[in-house]
This record gives structure tokens, sequence and C-alpha cells, in this order.
């Protein structure tokens, strides 16, 4: 259930994947398994790793975490790459998150209840597309999140184009409420406003 390192002939540790037990990973195992790239993250019992990203989605997470950080209130908090654990086969690491602020338990926490999480944002990667549009939201929302972000691309202008989600408690799914281009203006779950033209 761990990474192993192994001897080579000439005596440099030679890193091994970790294979997976036959029930899969836990949530828990996150924590546990040494040498693991940074921002794995957990999906239906499999660890899914994550390609380096573009400027595109760089520029995304600061414009957002920046408009975010100015504009929460004090009973809420910003995480920014950091895993929420939805159940022991399910920890996925959504690019921002808006917290309960009493979600934030100190400096060696790792993960975050989804009853804690207002918001979840993903920035859409090209080897993250099925995962940001489809299997992200419908676990977010099995979960409870009540709001759920994702940002896209527009390939002519090269702004991102927000796609804003809210919870429908009775179905336990998303619904659009908003494609927002140029400008994002909402009230939920806080008052907040962003010139996605900034983001370059």
């Amino acid at each position: 259930m761990s990474a192993a390192f192994e001897n080579g002939l000439d005596d440099e540790p030679e890193y091994r994947w970790p294979i997976p037990p036959p029930e899969g990973w836990t949530a828990d195992d996150l924590d546990r398994i040494p040498g693991l790239p940074p921002h794995t993250e957990l999906i239906d019992g499999s660890l899914v790793f994550v390609s380096p990203q573009t400027a595109f989605h760089m520029l995304c997470m600061r414009l957002l975490e920046y408009s975010f950080l100015s504009q929460v209130p004090d009973h809420m908090k910003v995480f920014r790459e950091f895993t929420v654990r939805l159940d022991q086969r399910n920890r996925p690491e959504p690019d921002l998150l808006v917290v309960s602020a009493e979600a934030y338990t100190g400096l060696n926490q790792t993960w975050c209840k989804p009853e804690d999480v207002f918001l979840a944002v993903e920035v859409v990667s090209p080897d993250s597309r099925e995962r940001d549009r489809e299997v992200k939201p419908r676990k977010f929302a099995e979960a409870g999140v009540p709001h759920f972000w994702r940002v896209e691309k527009d390939e002519e202008k090269g702004l991102p184009v927000v796609y804003v989600y809210e919870l429908d408690p009775a179905t336990q799914s998303y619904g659009l409420t908003g494609i927002f281009h140029d400008r994002l203006k909402t009230t939920a779950p806080f008052d907040i406003e962003i010139d996605l033209t900034a983001v370059g």
C-alpha cells in the first residue's frame, strides 16, 4: 500500500509507483503514500496525477483567488488547491474553494469536509476536461456543495468564460445559473464582481 524505493545496480534510489490494493486507495492513504506528485487527487479509489499547467490556468487562478480574497465576507475563507474529503474513495482537489472560517483547523490540515464548502471552482485544463465538466461536478453536487464554477477558455478572445452552477437540493444536481464573459457579477454564495478581461 505504499510507494517503495529499490536500489539499482548503481545504488541510486529508483522510484516505484505505488501499487493499489485490490479495493483501491482510500482518502486516508493520500496522506500516507510517500513521494506522490504535488496535487495528486483521489477519484473513485484511484490516484489521479496532474499534468503541468498552462499560463492561462495559472493566470485564471490568480485572478479568481485575488478577487475572492478581497471580496469574501469575514465568515468565509479562500483555499487554493486543497482537497475535499467527499467520502472514503474520493478526495478531489479543486483549484479554488470558498469555505467557512471554521473549516480551517490549523497549519497541518490537508483536507476539508464538503459541508464546510460554499463554492468549488475548477479551471478546465486539456487533460482534465472530462473530470472538470462531468465527474467532479457530479460528485460535489452529490456531497451537497451548494455552488460550483467551471472556468473555460474562450479560444477566440483568450479570456476566461465562467459557468456558474447552483445546487438543486431536491435532485442533488447542479443547475446552470449563468454564463459570464468579460465581467462576472453574482450575489451567491456572496456578493462578488470580477473583471474577467484582467486575466492577463
